[in-house]
């Protein structure tokens, strides 16, 4: 029996590809123990547990940014962090060491690089993260979602996504999908999302354009989030949710999408084939650009950013673009060269490499 212990967590974007690895691992090896390290505040605090697995947990520790109090306290909880790590791993025999990013991931890195067990990375952004581009120095089994990702060591393996996503068979689910959301048969749909909590300008911009879109010969489903303060014009061939409990389905009947450009939904829409037109997020650190930025290369999506995502954009860019049969079938072929549905294969095989290194 093999014994994982998998690192991260804090946001959606590291919490959903480590339960997505610690599905594979599972489903592959019924016998295998997988362990989950995370924080008591973090989204991983409620999924982990959820899906059946194990939580231990540590501080939640940010990396100080600046020169104040923080620093100096920050050290000693860090070593100590990595010292209850290191017990962790000593205590459950852990065989190989998987991080995905986030507030636990750091101690996670330097306890198996003390504890001399096998190491392996996943980055889910574009744009790698602190506790990533720290441990990326310590293993050379380093898997990246996207392309153009710079991390040392690095090869690109993908997303690991939900199994429902990897599995969809979107000619089959059409129909399905179109009689759950209440769609037409006769025309094309775009789906509209902005994650979880919503997007307050992709929300008010589609709804202010919704007639020309549905004019154009589209249909909308409108997936606004559950903080959108948008109430349901009524509008035929205008489909509101605040909420989708079968994204598998908006995304099978989906034929363009508007979103904003997290990683997961990136990865998805590129393994997919679903052309795109990407409004990444105006605030952080600019990351969801770079995590559209593969898919925009290679003609599979298109990018707005979010102060000129207007109805005039819609009306002069979008609607165009939407109608053009030709180059709409053309960016489905180009995303799906550029995405994969085999991000959790791979991770296991890289996962696989790692452990046949400390057996040899």
């Amino acid at each position: 029996m093999t014994n994982y212990l998998l690192a991260g967590g804090g946001t959606a974007g590291h919490v959903n590809p480590l339960l997505a690895i610690a599905d594979a691992i599972t489903e592959r090896d019924p016998d295998a123990h997988v362990l989950v390290l995370g924080t008591k505040e973090g989204l991983e605090a409620r999924l982990v547990p959820e899906r059946g697995y194990e939580l231990l947990t540590i501080e939640k520790l940010p990396f100080p940014r600046k020169l104040n109090g923080s620093v100096f306290s920050f050290a000693p909880r860090f070593s100590a962090a990595v010292a209850s790590v290191v017990e962790m791993i000593s205590t459950h025999q852990i065989d190989v060491v998987v991080g995905f990013g986030g507030y636990a991931s750091a101690p996670a890195y330097l306890a198996a690089r003390r504890a001399k067990v096998p190491l392996v990375l996943h980055e889910a952004n574009a744009k790698p993260g602190l506790a990533n581009r720290l441990g990326a120095r310590y293993t050379k089994f380093v898997g990246v979602a996207f392309h153009g990702t710079r991390l040392r060591n690095s090869r690109f393996v993908g997303m690991p996504l939900r199994r429902e996503i990897e599995r969809l068979d979107r000619d089959a689910a059409r129909r399905e999908a179109r009689d759950v959301f209440d769609l037409a048969d006769d025309r094309p749909t775009l789906l509209v999302t902005g994650g979880s909590l919503g997007a307050r300008k992709v929300n008010k911009t589609i709804y202010d354009s919704r007639d020309m879109i549905i004019d154009a010969g589209f249909q909308i489903l409108h997936i606004t989030g559950d903080k959108s303060d948008l109430t349901d014009p009524g509008t035929r061939h205008y489909r509101m949710a605040p909420y989708c409990d079968r994204m598998d389905l908006a995304l099978a009947v989906a034929d363009f999408t508007v979103s904003r450009a997290g990683a997961a939904t990136v990865s998805e829409l590129s393994a997919l084939g679903i052309p795109a037109a990407y409004v990444p997020y105006p605030v952080g650190n600019g990351e969801q650009r770079y995590n559209a930025a593969d898919a925009v290369n290679a003609g599979g999506a298109v990018i707005v950013l979010d102060a000129k995502f207007t109805p005039e954009w819609i009306s002069s860019s979008l609607i165009p673009l939407m109608t053009d049969r030709m180059r709409v079938q053309d960016m489905a072929v180009q995303s799906r060269l550029m995405g994969t549905l085999e991000g959790s294969s791979r991770m296991l095989t890289l996962i696989d490499e790692a452990l046949a290194t400390s057996s040899s």
